[in-house]
């Protein structure tokens, strides 16, 4: 029998494609903040970028269609009173989608239907409960009016948004700085990556621990963990000498990795897109011109380099068109 040399893979001819000029949103002054966010987020209807504004915080809110230059005067969201650092659209309303700022707040928006008319400075909400700026908000994936924020207080909190009150604090469980927290696929879990160089797994009902690996990238520079549909965690970070790297892990051992490559020696933070149909990761690093994708299946060597997207342009920022935003018709299957 022969061996294949090739392996077998479904995605082997997947390329990427940059829309024409004329379908390009132009003249929108991104947000200049340092924070590691992906600045940016996208659904069906909508496209959301956190922009500078004097005085305060903004992002833009598109709808999809609406290409071409983008007005000086166009309408922002902008009730907050410090810079935006992170915004995320619910996953079961298109109209709705939440911020995270300097100001130590959390809000919630009601987009209109057909786009911004007027300058939206009213939320549905106002979460208050951080003493620090909150970083990172990420919505629940299956339980509706269920949205987390983690804050520069080291704390994460778990919202009722429908009441406005805090459900679960988890304020006692990081020593430092948290990178970033992902949800499992049915939300039962979540996982952090941490300054301390730490990735935990929390179970936030409980307010325990399940798992922990202490160095999981050794470098000092930030690392993401992300959960992938089976459970196990990938994660980017730098090695000792700098190198960008990413690893599969296994919650329920983490002593080994399932698997480490080291990348290259640039120095932005990779950070990691997931498609759960396909078991593809797409990592975008801010100020890179590419775009490097890998399937992620159960035999060795577990994460297969798939190919890499190139552009003129570094990037600034990234988000990630849920499926049913994706024109099948065109075999598209990430946006």
């Amino acid at each position: 029998t022969m061996r294949r040399v090739v392996r077998q893979s479904k995605f082997r001819h997947v390329f990427g494609q940059a829309v024409k000029n004329d379908q390009c949103y132009d003249d929108i002054r991104v947000s200049r903040v340092t924070w590691d966010s992906s600045f940016c987020a996208v659904n069906p209807r909508f496209v959301a970028i956190i922009v500078d504004a004097s005085g305060g915080g903004a992002f833009l809110v598109l709808p999809l269609h609406k290409t071409g230059r983008i007005d000086k005067s166009y309408p922002t969201v902008c009730g907050h009173t410090g810079p935006v650092l992170d915004i995320d659209w619910c996953p079961h309303n298109d109209q709705v989608i939440a911020s995270g700022s300097e100001d130590c707040t959390v809000m919630v928006w009601q987009i209109p239907e057909n786009g911004l008319t007027l300058s939206l400075t009213e939320p549905v909400v106002v979460l208050e409960g951080h003493s620090k700026r909150v970083g990172i908000v990420a919505w629940h994936p299956t339980a509706r009016n269920v949205l987390l924020s983690a804050g520069c207080d080291n704390a994460i909190i778990i919202w009722n948004v429908g009441t406005g009150e805090a459900l679960i604090n988890l304020d006692d469980m990081h020593v430092d700085m948290i990178y970033n927290v992902s949800w499992n696929r049915n939300g039962s879990l979540i996982c952090t990556a941490s300054k301390d160089k730490k990735v935990r797994v929390i179970d936030p009902r409980k307010q325990e621990i399940v798992a922990e690996k202490e160095k999981t990238h050794e470098g000092a520079r930030p690392m993401r963990a992300i959960f992938l549909a089976d459970g196990n965690i990938f994660t980017t970070g730098f090695s000792r000498m700098s190198e960008r790297q990413l690893a599969l892990w296994n919650p329920q051992n983490m002593e080994e990795p399932i698997a480490l490559h080291e990348m290259d020696t640039s120095n932005g933070v990779l950070l990691p897109f997931y498609d759960p149909d396909t078991n593809i990761i797409y990592l975008c690093g801010k100020g890179d011109s590419s775009i490097r994708y890998f399937e992620i299946t159960d035999e060795s060597p577990y994460v297969h380099y798939l190919n890499t997207f190139s552009s003129k342009e570094p990037q600034r920022g990234m988000g990630f068109m849920p499926k049913r935003g994706l024109d099948v018709n065109k075999c598209e299957i990430a946006r």
